[in-house]
């Protein structure tokens, strides 16, 4: 972070791959203990005065018992802003290989070079893949991998050409902050040298993926090899003010402490306040099935709920709260629609990663689903371009 950037309090220690569920998780209480009750109202009348919050606030909002009035504060906030809309995006995802260097532990997509069950789509595959099998109606494709150690740089970059060349009007939201570092060591260019051949070949923005929790002793726990904390801000950084877009996720569910998620919220609107680059603020449900975290339990639905609000009111200067249905399930994703959440992501057909780590959600909706399930939960569903500046209403499913 730059030397202006505010710094956090730091997490409590806690064994590497242990998550103190029960010390850390509370129930849901009718009424509050005075001092509690007090310190809730003071929270709500420093939003309601458009106070920012501190990062007490936030810890306070993550332990309180009192998860509905969270709710309630944060659906506040959030039609505050979008008012009664629900934006998606008509999108799929392309994942060019599973193979990948690193071996994260709260991973199951990665293959190593030598596992039979790994794949890599040629340049030809994926011109077939835009030809054929691409929706009619769609526009976007969400594009991550594994960091394939015998794809080339120019594989990456011509990637993008073959899809604009095939789908000349479809915005191309690809490669995280992780791929970014990567091929510009794989080329030994900077990371603006990097983004202009991206650029170049059809890049429309970036998602969010890669930065899992923006705190040192979770990183060297569950992601030891890929970028840490500060550097990843400082490419996020270098990205944006090259003039691209892009979204921030968060990995919620697994090892970490209430402290390191407000940690993480307060980071990324300090970056916000610097660059005003990010589009979208994605919490993200841990799934543990076939990873080396199997052993933990995972989020619960008023986790997901919690911590969509919670990003809502601390994430202040970030337009869109997500709730990204593929692993909050959609049923969570309605409840969401009601706890800060103003967007559900899209149709995500094809979607693999979520599901190698154990996903039930669908592989993939139509539109005219999603516009009945926002329509089910009182929202009314506005189909949006991927950057947020463009959306109409969906009248009919």
């Amino acid at each position: 972070m730059s030397a202006a950037s505010p710094t956090f309090a730091a997490a409590p220690s806690s064994p590497a791959l242990e998550r103190p569920l029960a010390a850390r998780r509370p129930t849901i209480a009718a009424a509050l203990p005075r001092e509690q009750e007090a310190r809730l109202r003071a929270i709500e009348e420093k939003v309601a005065a458009g106070e920012r919050l501190g990062f007490d606030d936030g810890l306070f909002l993550m332990r309180t018992p009192a998860l509905h009035r969270v709710g309630r504060l944060a659906n506040h906030e959030r039609e505050r802003r979008h008012a009664n809309r629900a934006y998606f995006v008509v999108n799929r995802h392309l994942n060019p290989s599973n193979y990948c260097v690193y071996d994260c532990k709260f991973c199951a997509f990665f293959r190593r070079a030598d596992d039979p069950t790994g794949y890599r789509l040629s340049l030809d595959d994926i011109r077939r893949l835009a030809r054929d099998e691409f929706e009619p109606d769609l526009t976007e494709v969400h594009i991550v991998g594994g960091l394939d150690p015998k794809l080339p740089y120019s594989y990456f970059v011509d990637l993008l050409r073959v899809l604009k060349e095939e789908r000349p009007q479809i915005h191309l939201k690809a490669y995280t902050m992780i791929e970014i570092e990567w091929l510009a060591r794989l080329s030994k260019q900077s990371i603006e040298q990097v983004v202009d051949d991206l650029l170049a070949a059809g890049l429309g923005s970036c998602p969010g993926g890669g930065v899992e929790v923006l705190s040192d002793r979770v990183h060297q726990a569950i992601f030891p090899n890929k970028l840490g904390p500060a550097q990843w801000l400082d490419t996020a950084r270098r990205v944006q003010q090259r003039g691209v877009r892009m979204n921030a996720t968060m990995l919620y569910g697994h090892i970490e402490t209430d402290d390191e998620l407000v940690s993480h919220m307060l980071q990324i609107r300090a970056l916000q306040d610097e660059t005003r680059g990010f589009m979208t603020f994605i919490p993200l449900a841990f799934h543990p099935d076939h990873t080396e975290l199997s052993h933990l339990p995972g989020p619960t639905g008023l986790l997901d709920l919690r911590t969509i609000a919670v990003s809502r009111l601390l994430v202040d200067n970030v337009d869109h709260i997500k709730t990204y249905w593929i692993m909050q399930g959609l049923g969570v994703a309605q409840v969401a629609l009601r706890y800060g959440a103003d967007d559900v992501d899209g149709t995500v057909v094809d979607e693999k990663i979520t599901h190698e780590a154990g996903a039930t959600s669908p592989f993939g909706v139509t539109r005219s689903e999603l516009v009945r399930l926002i329509r089910e939960a009182g929202r009314d569903p506005w189909q949006r371009d991927t950057c947020c500046t463009r959306a109409e209403l969906q009248v009919s499913p």
